[in-house]
């Protein structure tokens, strides 16, 4: 396979994550010993709030009227495009049970769990549509008690259009905290004594490392890191919009990848050539965060054919995908390692950022070879039942026995004997050699 870089990346995601793991790991043990009081100096310390943790209703309700009419709208809309994608998602989970043997049954229910935590960052942008891609999903699912967070805006109170879209997506209690004190609080129940079944939402390394640290205590959408950006191209691409689309998911920070992987070498020098004109026009903070971005973490790889753009692409596993080339279906149905695919020049990624319903948050540092995104699926619990008769139980105890004993588990092969002793009597049964040792 032929593969050249134009552009290689000078810093890896992993080079960043030592120093972070040391804060993360020193901020969850003061939170897991001192509880509320060490999360508000920490809001303190971090985010200057002192203010109330906990958003009243009536906080709620006048933040509200500070959001101008036209952009309650669009928001509205945005959560209605989210929630329907996600009802979607929950209506194709099924419930069955199913005749395996005479005299079993077995089926599978698809429940919520009762509590999940969604947050939303409130670093260098307001990040609204974070807010609703959790609370909606988490409410399309079912789940009972939402529980959403954020930080302070610029040294004030949460924004309040943040605040607004998680209320209207259907939060229950709303938070102003911000970072790993966020992630924690809703782990361990701070402040709301629910504590959370799963947590969800997008971050900064800080807050990732938070989410991984806390796995297993509770659940998680995914291990993610900063956000990514491939665009696969051809020679009949149009080199100013796959320029544009790089730089548009450049601005999410620093540390955020923008790959490009084409057939075409001329597609990419002049992709190449157009990135810093339009990187030197955005305003500062997103000039600031990707002109580091593409400086450290941008890529260029040319391939030969387009089954080697594939695999390269495969092997990146990124997390926002676009394809810039003729017969999409042909790309849809090969390519299989990504977080969410965008097929099509008239699909930018920003569409599904924003508003066009499948959820934003997504697998990145080569977690979507093998797992999806954010979806009702991370809020459900897939559950399995099973029932017999006594005529079924014949030949699945004396089966259960045999497999028992072979493993050398006698307790186990006993509970199988007991039930044919009792339901069959004077019948004889096949159930292996007694485990002696």
């Amino acid at each position: 396979m032929t593969v050249t870089y134009l552009k290689k990346a000078d810093k890896t995601l992993e080079t960043e994550t030592g120093a972070a793991q040391q804060v993360v790991r020193e901020m969850l043990a003061a939170i897991g010993a001192r509880g509320e009081a060490a999360v508000r100096e920490y809001a303190q310390k971090l985010d200057a709030w002192d203010g109330e943790i906990v958003v009243h209703r009536d906080e709620i309700r006048r933040r509200a009227a500070e959001v101008p009419v036209a952009v309650r709208r669009d928001i509205d809309f945005a959560i209605g495009q989210v929630r329907d994608f996600a009802a979607a998602q929950r209506d194709s989970m099924q419930e069955f049970s199913v005749g395996l043997h005479p005299g079993v049954t077995a089926g599978q229910r698809v429940l919520p769990v009762n509590v999940a935590g969604c947050y939303a960052p409130a670093g260098r942008y307001a990040h609204i549509a974070s807010a609703y891609m959790g609370v909606a999903t988490a409410k399309a699912a079912g789940v009972q008690t939402v529980i959403a967070c954020s930080g302070p805006f610029r040294g004030g109170p949460m924004h309040p259009c943040l605040m607004y879209a998680f209320d209207r997506a259907g939060a229950d209690v709303i938070m102003t905290l911000g970072g790993v004190q966020a992630i924690a609080s809703m782990a361990y129940g701070l402040f709301t004594e629910k504590p959370a079944d799963v947590i969800v939402g997008p971050g900064n390394k800080f807050v990732a490392e938070a989410k991984r640290r806390l796995f297993g205590q509770v659940g998680i959408d995914v291990f993610a890191g900063p956000s990514e950006v491939a665009v696969i191209a051809d020679e009949r691409a149009d080199a100013a919009m796959v320029a544009s689309d790089l730089v548009g998911q450049a601005e999410h920070g620093h540390e955020s990848p923008a790959w490009l992987f084409t057939t075409s070498k001329e597609l990419a020098r002049d992709v190449m050539q157009r990135i810093p004109a339009l990187i030197g026009a955005l305003p500062p903070t997103a000039r600031d965060a990707a002109a580091c971005a593409w400086r450290d973490y941008g890529e260029v790889i040319v391939c030969d054919t387009r089954e080697e753009v594939r695999a390269v692409s495969d092997e990146y596993a990124c997390e926002h995908l676009e394809v810039h080339c003729q017969d999409l279906d042909w790309w849809l149905a090969h390519l299989t390692c990504y977080g969410s695919l965008f097929l099509g020049e008239e699909t930018t990624v920003a569409f599904g950022d924003k508003t066009s319903g499948p959820n934003h948050v997504l697998p990145t540092k080569g977690a979507a070879r093998y797992s999806g995104g954010l979806s009702v699926h991370k809020f459900m619990k897939t559950l399995t039942w099973q029932r017999m008769t006594r005529e079924g139980v014949r030949e699945i105890a004396e089966v259960t026995a045999r497999i028992s004993r072979l493993e050398g588990m006698e307790a186990h092969a006993r509970t199988a004997d007991a039930r044919l002793a009792k339901y069959f009597p004077g019948q004889r049964f096949e159930l292996g050699e007694p485990v002696v040792a």
